[in-house]
C-alpha cells in the first residue's frame, strides 16, 4: 500500500513537474516577441545616460560603482544597477534586447517559486493533493501570462520591480515552508535562514521589500492563525506580531506620514497628500480592472493624463471607488475564518500598494506596481469561483473549459502586446490610440521621427514637427512645445511666437520633473551646436531655476550657461547668488568658481559672493 502511495506521489510530482515547466515555456513564447522593442521613458536618466553603468571591463571599482549609481535613492537598488551594469558589459553596450532578455530570464525564474508559494498556502490552507497542485498550476500560469506582465518584463528599468518580487516571493516561499515545518514539530530554521536572505536580496533590488513583514502578518492572520504545535508557542507569535504590528503602525503614522504630508504640492508633481489619497482610490479601482479584466485599451502604460481627485466629488468617481475599496475590506474581514485564502488574496491587495499608493510623492499610477497585488487578487478571484462552482454543482469539465479559455484570452491579449512592444514606432502609435491625451505618448512618437532626421531638416523632422503640434494642441503639454522650438530651429522656420507659445506654457505649468528637464535637454542641444535661440533658453533657465529645488551645482550650470552664451552675462549672477546659498560650507565648486571669477577679472562679483559666503557661514 505504502508503494503504491509512493508511485503515485512520485507520478503526480512528475507531472506537476512538467506542467510547471510549460507554464514557464508558455510565459516566455508569449513575452519573447516583445525583446526587440526600445528603452522608453525612465530608461534614459537610469540607464542610457547613467554613465557609471557602462563598463568595458568588470574590476572591482568599476563594478562598485555602478552598483550604487541609483541617485534618485541615494545609492539603493544596487543589486538592480549591478544587473544593468553586467548587461551592458555583456552586449558591449546600450543593447535593448539583452536587458530585455534578461528581464525575460528573471520572470521565467519567479513562475516556479510563485507556484512554491501557491501551493504551500493551499496546503496550510488544508486544500486536497491533487486539487492544490492543479490549482496552484492553474494561478501560476495566469499570473505568469497576464497582460500586465508585458510593461512589467519589457520595460527595461522595471527590472527593479521584478528582481524584488523574485525574492519578496522566495522569501514568502520559505516563510510558509517555515511554517509547516514548525506545525509538524520539524526543524524549521533552514527555511527562516532562507527567507532572511531572500528579503535581504529584495531590499538590494527596490524599497518595496520593506513591505515582507506585512505580507507575513497578513498570511498569519489569514492561513496560519497564530497555530503552533504548542499553546505557548502560539501565544508567543500572537504576542510578537501584535507587537511588530502596533510598532510598524507607530513608525509609519509618527515618522512616514509626518515626513512626506504636504498640503501643497510635493516637489515635481501637481497634488498634495490629500488628493493624492483621494486620487489612489481610484488608482486602486483601475488596477483591479485591469487584473481581473485586462483588455488592451485600459493598458496605457503613460498615466500622466490621469486626472487628480480634488474631494469625494471630483471626479465623482472617487466616491465610488472609496466606497467599493472599503466594501471590499469589510467582506474580507467578515470571511477571515470562513473563507481564509479570499481575505489572504485581498490582504495581499491592498498590503503590496500600502508604500506606492498612500503618501509618499510618486507617480499616482503605474502598472508595474502590480506583481503581489495581482497574486492576491487572482488568488481571491479563484477562491470565489471555486465557491460558486461548489454551490451549483458545476461538473469538472465545464470547469476545466472555463480555465482553458481564459488562459486562452490572457495569452492572446500578452501576446499581441508583446508584438506591439517590439517595434519602437508601432508601440508609439498603440500607446497615442490608447491615451491620446497623454503628453508622454505623443512625445515618444515624436521623438522617433526626431531622431531618425538626425537633426536634418527633411521629411522626417517635418513628421516629428507635425505630431508635435498635433500632441501639443491635444495636451498643451510643454515638453512638446519644447520639441516644436528645437526641431523648427533646426528646420529653419522657428518664430518669435513658438518662443513665446513654449515660454509662456512653462510658466503656467506645475514645475513637473518632465518640465525641469526640458532645460537641460535645451542646454545639452546648444552645446551640441543646434542652432537654438541661447536667450530663448536663458529665459527658459530662469522661469524654471526659481520654482524648482535645484543644488548648488545645478544653480552653477544655469549661471555658466548665461554667462557664456546669452547677449546677457549680467543675468548669471542671480544664480550663482543663489549657489552660494544652498551650497554647503567648503563646497569645491562654490571655490572653482570664486576662482574662475577672480580670473575672470569680475572682482564687483567676487567681493558680492565672498561677503554672502562670509554672513552664510556666521
Amino acid at each position: 500500500m505504502l508503494a503504491a502511495e509512493r508511485i503515485g506521489m512520485s507520478k503526480r510530482s512528475r507531472l506537476t513537474g512538467l506542467g510547471l515547466l510549460l507554464v514557464s515555456l508558455l510565459a516566455a513564447a508569449f513575452l519573447l516577441p516583445g525583446v526587440s522593442g526600445p528603452f522608453l521613458f525612465d530608461d534614459g536618466p537610469n540607464i542610457l545616460t547613467n554613465n557609471a553603468l557602462h563598463i568595458y571591463r568588470l574590476s572591482f571599482n568599476d563594478l562598485l560603482y555602478a552598483a550604487y549609481s541609483f541617485q534618485p535613492g541615494h545609492g539603493s537598488r544596487a543589486l538592480s544597477m549591478l544587473s544593468f551594469a553586467f548587461d551592458f558589459w555583456r552586449s558591449g553596450g546600450l543593447d535593448a534586447r539583452t536587458f530585455k532578455m534578461t528581464n525575460l530570464v528573471i520572470h521565467v525564474l519567479t513562475v516556479p517559486a510563485v507556484f512554491g508559494f501557491l501551493l504551500g498556502v493551499l496546503r496550510a490552507a488544508r486544500a486536497k493533493p491533487n486539487s492544490a497542485e492543479l490549482s496552484a498550476l492553474f494561478l501560476t500560469l495566469i499570473w505568469a501570462i497576464h497582460p500586465l506582465q508585458v510593461s512589467s518584463v519589457l520595460y527595461v528599468v522595471q527590472r527593479m520591480q521584478t528582481l524584488c518580487t523574485l525574492f519578496i516571493v522566495l522569501a514568502l516561499w520559505s516563510y510558509v515552508r517555515m511554517r509547516e515545518a514548525q506545525r509538524a514539530g520539524k526543524v524549521s530554521r533552514n527555511f527562516a535562514f532562507q527567507a532572511v536572505l531572500y528579503w535581504v536580496m529584495a531590499f538590494a533590488a527596490k524599497e518595496d521589500a520593506a513591505l515582507f513583514p506585512l505580507y507575513v502578518l497578513v498570511l498569519e492572520w489569514t492561513v496560519f492563525r497564530f497555530r503552533a504545535t504548542t499553546a505557548r508557542l502560539s501565544r508567543s507569535l500572537r504576542l510578537s506580531f501584535l507587537a511588530f504590528f502596533l510598532l510598524g503602525l507607530a513608525a509609519f503614522m509618527l515618522l512616514v506620514v509626518p515626513h512626506y504630508w504636504t498640503e501643497s504640492p510635493y516637489p515635481g508633481r501637481n497634488f498634495n497628500t490629500p488628493q493624492r489619497l483621494l486620487s489612489e482610490t481610484r488608482a486602486l479601482g483601475l488596477y483591479l480592472s485591469q487584473i481581473l479584466a485586462p483588455y488592451p485599451g485600459s493598458l496605457r502604460f503613460y498615466y500622466d493624463d490621469f486626472v487628480v481627485s480634488q474631494n469625494l466629488w471630483t471626479p465623482v468617481s472617487t466616491l465610488w471607488c472609496s466606497a467599493g475599496l472599503l466594501g471590499l475590506l469589510i467582506w474580507a474581514f467578515c470571511w477571515r475564518n470562513s473563507r481564509p485564502l479570499f481575505t489572504l488574496g485581498i490582504g495581499l491587495f491592498f498590503a503590496g500598494h500600502l508604500m506606492t499608493s498612500t503618501v509618499i510623492g510618486l507617480e499616482l499610477v503605474f502598472e508595474h506596481r502590480n506583481a503581489i497585488p495581482m497574486l492576491g487578487l487572482l488568488l481571491s478571484a479563484f477562491e470565489l469561483l471555486r465557491i460558486a462552482a461548489m454551490r451549483w454543482a458545476v461538473k469538472p469539465k465545464i470547469i476545466v473549459a472555463f480555465g482553458a479559455i481564459a488562459a486562452l484570452l490572457m495569452g492572446c491579449i500578452t501576446l499581441r502586446s508583446a508584438i506591439i512592444w517590439g517595434d519602437e514606432e508601432r508601440l508609439a502609435r498603440e500607446l497615442v490610440a490608447r491615451s491620446p491625451r497623454s503628453e508622454r505618448a505623443w512625445l515618444q512618437l515624436a521623438t522617433i521621427y526626431a531622431a531618425r532626421a538626425q537633426a536634418r531638416p527633411g521629411p522626417l523632422l517635418a513628421k516629428s514637427i507635425a505630431l508635435s503640434e498635433q500632441g501639443a494642441q491635444i495636451t498643451n503639454g510643454t515638453a512638446l512645445l519644447a520639441n516644436l522650438v528645437v526641431n523648427k530651429s533646426i528646420e529653419g522656420t522657428v518664430g518669435p511666437d513658438d518662443w513665446r507659445r513654449f515660454l509662456t506654457r512653462l510658466a503656467e505649468a506645475p514645475l513637473s520633473k518632465q518640465n525641469e528637464s526640458i532645460v537641460w535637454m535645451l542646454m545639452d542641444n546648444v552645446d551640441r551646436g543646434l542652432p537654438l535661440d541661447a536667450d530663448g533658453v536663458a529665459r527658459a533657465i530662469e522661469i524654471v531655476a526659481w520654482r524648482g529645488d535645484f543644488d548648488a551645482y545645478e544653480h552653477l550650470r544655469f549661471a555658466a550657461f548665461i554667462y557664456n552664451r546669452s547677449r546677457s552675462p549680467e543675468r548669471a549672477l542671480p544664480h550663482l547668488r543663489r549657489a552660494v546659498a544652498v551650497a554647503p560650507r567648503g563646497d569645491a565648486d562654490i571655490e572653482q568658481m570664486l576662482d574662475q571669477l577672480a580670473a575672470a577679472n569680475r572682482p564687483d562679483w567676487l567681493l558680492l559672493l565672498r561677503a554672502e559666503q562670509a554672513t552664510k557661514a556666521n
